[in-house]
């Protein structure tokens, strides 16, 4: 909060002048000042109409120079966006746009005609995948990515794609937060995904934005737009100005791969090395995760943790459900050592786990 320290004027000094030193005071230099604070407002508003010129210069660039970057993606009855990835006809997306679909109509921004495209890998895991058009059509520009690390909360950026159908759609807004950890829902066409760092913008997220461009006013993609947050209060309809997009590092790591080997070889993501199930108490509320399947020589293994123990902390946090833990994991990295806190026949322990790989 900005609190100002108001000073009030010494009324007793002032009241003690002779009259005449008030007139000098308050009179002699009236139509001066008058003019000059009337030059310097008509200054400040030139500057202020200047640094609005520019600004909308900067957006127009930058629309100029990555919305040929961005396509529209038709899979199916469903639609999407995409981003030229590189020369060779990669397009990247969210995996949940391309769905179980193999085939694609890819439509760019100065084209009507569709292009065929074929899907090269989806990894729903991190909601990424990467199709390659048939053919390269003219105008279609490779896009930029730019370092997730450099990006910060207030910086503003523009959200392009086609949210609603509308292809070569443009919205802005600001950064409002990065590293955030966000799980996508299993339904609805979503892929339950836990995504870690990722970049949350006030710029507005729709429905067929998913796979589109977040974009720095320097032109560079900062990021992949994958879903808007919902609120519950009003129907699970989505909550204004909350979006989130895959960070630029991410899609890169990701997709690099999938263009260079055809699939994932390596995640980046720590992994515990179980499958489990969310368990609750005798109110019914979520208690922690059941451990029903531990993998040979993972993480979990070599720490000592069976099939039947209940996991409830990972390191400094508590973990009550499939999801939390599954957004604990998202915030650390393979060979990570940490702690594990879990119940065996009501035992509690807790043993040391160097973490491994998903």
């Amino acid at each position: 909060m900005d609190v100002r320290r108001i000073r009030l004027p010494r009324l007793l000094g002032l009241a003690a002048l002779p009259a005449c030193s008030l007139l000098l005071v308050t009179g002699c230099t009236g139509s001066g000042s008058g003019a000059a604070d009337r030059d310097e407002q008509e200054s400040a508003t030139t500057r202020a109409a200047a640094a609005a010129r520019d600004l909308q210069d900067d957006y127009q660039r930058v629309i100029r120079d990555v919305l040929p970057s961005v396509v529209q993606i038709q899979a199916g009855g469903d639609l999407g966006s995409g981003v030229v990835y590189d020369d060779k006809g990669h397009v990247v997306t969210n995996a949940h746009v391309v769905g179980d679909r193999k085939t694609f109509q890819v439509t760019t921004a100065h084209s009507e005609d569709p292009v065929a495209a074929r899907l090269v890998y989806s990894y729903p895991e991190q909601d990424l995948a990467v199709i390659r058009l048939e053919k390269r059509p003219e105008g279609l520009r490779t896009a930029s990515f730019g370092d997730s690390a450099k990006v910060e909360v207030g910086q503003i950026v523009l959200a392009m794609g086609s949210p609603l159908g509308l292809s070569s759609s443009v919205t802005q807004g600001i950064v409002s937060a990065t590293g955030r950890t966000v799980t996508e829902p299993g339904t609805g066409g979503g892929t339950g995904a836990t995504i870690g760092n990722m970049v949350q913008t006030s710029a507005a997220i729709n429905p067929g934005n998913s796979g589109g461009a977040l974009v720095g006013l320097d032109g560079r993609v900062v990021g992949i737009p994958t879903l808007a947050a919902t609120d519950p209060g009003l129907g699970d309809s989505a909550a204004p100005g909350i979006g989130f997009a895959i960070p630029a590092s991410t899609v890169k790591t990701i997709a690099d791969q999938i263009v260079e080997e055809g699939r994932v070889t390596d995640s980046g993501r720590a992994a515990l090395g179980i499958t489990g199930r969310t368990v609750v108490d005798a109110d019914f509320r979520p208690a922690g995760v059941a451990v029903v399947e531990v993998s040979s020589g993972g993480a979990a293994d070599r720490a000592g943790i069976e099939a039947g123990d209940v996991i409830t902390g990972l390191g400094d946090r508590d973990i009550t459900t499939i999801t939390s833990l599954a957004e604990a994991l998202a915030s650390m990295q393979p060979g990570d050592r940490t702690k594990v806190t879990f119940t065996r026949n009501d035992d509690k322990r807790t043993v040391d786990v160097t973490l491994g790989e998903q």
